[in-house]
């Protein structure tokens, strides 16, 4: 070739680079060949390192939740490939999680030619290019992004993709869709650049003086404050915003359906969490002012909820979640802000006009106490009778285990949400992601990109067993000893899925289902689910049922982690269903 071989694939790439993405995390199919041909080309060209790094992802569960980590973990977007209509079904739920734990990327697909009779390059030439032809292919994903288009002429390719990026960066941030045809992705271009400096992300904002000044002298002057968060620390720049103002006014803090650590465990103003809460909280009901900041779920009002005398105020970036159709909040104020701007203007408005100083001095006192005498009732379930593994157990011999390193936890074990939280008591910003959206199997390809984004760091993931099936561990694992993410993945085993039967006996608590304990949940005969991981991806694998031993093979998985195999350890705690539920009949001829 004489002249540089540059196409909307290449400017594409291009785009994503000048945006600062670093990897894209793909599943390749028959619409990508002029992205295939770019990156070789540029390979060919010595320019690859200019170009974002592809990571092959066997499955498309994996390259999304991996894009999702690690852009929540560096808060950078990133970028996900996928085949026509084809893949963009088969990201299934992670889109949902993106969107839910709004988190930016950007996921392009292909689209059917639109050609057949060699008109373009790029035309139909494949059986399958009829098949993958669908009316709406971009309305896949429109319930669950931000931001649709397709791609039409590679003369403004980057101009949308910088478009988009700033959408999705944007809060709330979340993820975009783009779509290409091959014809399109194949167009011949001059080579250009864009400025990604001109399509920066919205700037965060703040509260009205008048907003700021109303909600501080209410926090002031009350006697029973209590601030509720969720997902503030999805910012771990507004964490310490937080500590000032509930250290200033000695106001408890309670974090609600969090997926983020948003308040240090270890602060004395830290009263807990609260996920599907069934009991009354008594620091809610007996609240006379609430701030809920960033919360998407700050009470269940069915079991669980405020004084109806409560003055609450919400600031949130979002404060009417126009994502959920049903939702409400009686607040005397809701204000659309950033959080970590917000709590700087209340805390000041507090200083400026002061505060009864010893009405904050017994507050302090009494929250403080009923925080260490917490934790203490925390710490006497953390004990074991020799034959059982408690999850409370567990979550502190994988807490002691990561004593003294800078560890990062992934939580998924839904069920034993509230119970990781509790007894893992994480104090460090940044310390903890979940997925913050309703898809199970986020982990497995979430490990892999947290890893990528925070190499240094040591990256731990704790699942449960339906949750470890669900990321498609095949995938996962493969994709882990390919790039060198080696990550530990402890799953909290109870054979079967506790969540369905939990949700049964909520509406039947004494029905048919449970008097004969029988809620189709069992995952009996066990499956070797270290094994999938040992197979796929060469980690190290280990079940244990022994409380005894757990320590030292947590140990020995740790170990192999930091000498650079993944390691998954599957630890027995109570079953899900009764003695392992009714027997499982066999299904199909085993010969």
């Amino acid at each position: 070739m004489t002249e540089r071989y540059y196409t909307t694939s290449t400017a594409f790439l291009e785009a994503l680079a000048e945006a600062g993405v670093k990897y894209i995390f793909a599943n390749l199919g028959s619409d990508h060949p002029g992205l295939i041909e770019a990156l070789a080309q540029a390979k060919a060209e010595g320019r690859d390192q200019e170009l974002p790094q592809l990571i092959v992802c066997p499955h498309e569960t994996v390259a999304l939740s991996a894009a999702h980590a690690y852009a929540a973990v560096s808060r950078m977007p990133q970028a996900v490939i996928v085949h026509v209509d084809a893949g963009t079904q088969n990201l299934g739920g992670a889109i949902g999680n993106v969107m839910r734990g709004r988190v930016p990327v950007l996921v392009f697909a292909g689209a059917a030619p639109y050609t057949m009779q060699n008109e373009l390059p790029g035309g139909r030439n494949e059986f399958i290019h009829w098949i993958q032809d669908v009316h709406d292919q971009r309305g896949i994903m429109r319930a669950y992004t931000k931001y649709d288009n397709e791609i039409r002429s590679g003369r403004n390719v980057k101009q949308l993709v910088h478009r988009a990026l700033q959408i999705a960066a944007s809060e709330p941030a979340g993820p975009v869709y783009l779509v290409g045809p091959r014809e399109v992705m194949e167009e011949q271009l001059e080579p250009h650049a864009a400025d990604p400096a001109a399509y920066r992300p919205v700037e965060p904002a703040a509260l009205t003086a008048e907003v700021a000044g109303e909600i501080a002298a209410a926090l002031a002057g009350a006697r029973h404050p209590l601030i509720i968060t969720g997902h503030l620390g999805r910012d771990p720049e507004a964490v310490p915003k937080l500590v000032d103002l509930a250290g200033l006014l000695a106001i408890p803090v309670i974090e609600s359906a969090a997926f983020r650590l948003n308040f240090p465990a270890d602060h004395p103003m830290h009263r807990g969490w609260q996920f599907t809460t069934r009991e009354q909280t008594p620091l809610l009901a007996e609240a006379d002012v609430i701030l809920v900041v960033d919360s998407d779920i700050p009470y269940i009002f069915s079991n669980n909820r405020p004084s109806p005398d409560a003055s609450i105020y919400v600031v949130d970036i979002d404060p009417l979640k126009y994502g959920m159709s049903l939702w409400h909040v009686p607040a005397r104020r809701s204000a659309a802000a950033n959080a970590k701007v917000a709590l700087e203007q209340i805390a000041v408005s507090v200083r400026e006009h002061g505060f009864d100083r010893d009405l904050v001095a017994a507050r302090r006192a009494d929250v403080t106490a009923a925080h260490d005498a917490q934790r203490a009732a925390w710490d006497a379930l953390e004990r074991h009778d020799g034959t059982v593994i408690t999850p409370q157990y567990l979550t502190a011999c994988v807490r002691d285990l990561l004593a003294g390193e800078d560890p990062l936890f992934l939580t998924e074990a839904v069920t034993n949400f509230q119970v990781v939280a509790e007894h893992l008591r994480l104090s460090k910003p940044g310390s903890l992601i979940g997925s913050g959206g309703g898809s199970l199997g986020w982990s497995g390809g979430g490990a892999v990109g947290a890893k990528l984004a925070a190499p240094e760091r040591t990256v731990v993931s704790l699942v449960g067993d339906g949750t470890f099936l669900f990321s498609v561990p095949s995938s996962a694992h493969w994709v882990a000893r390919r790039y060198g993410t080696p990550t530990l993945t402890v799953i909290y085993d109870n054979r079967g899925w506790k969540a369905p039967k939990q949700s049964t006996l909520g509406v039947h608590p004494s029905g048919a289902a449970s008097a004969s304990d029988d809620f189709h949940v069992s995952f009996e005969p066990e499956a070797d689910l270290p094994g999938v991981a040992a197979a796929a991806g060469g980690a190290f694998a280990a079940t244990v049922t022994d409380p005894a031993e757990l320590p030292s093979v947590l140990k020995e998985a740790l170990d192999a982690v930091h000498g650079g195999r993944s390691a998954v350890v599957a630890v027995h705690i109570p079953l899900a269903q009764g003695a392992g539920g009714p027997a499982v009949a066999a299904i199909g001829n085993t010969g």
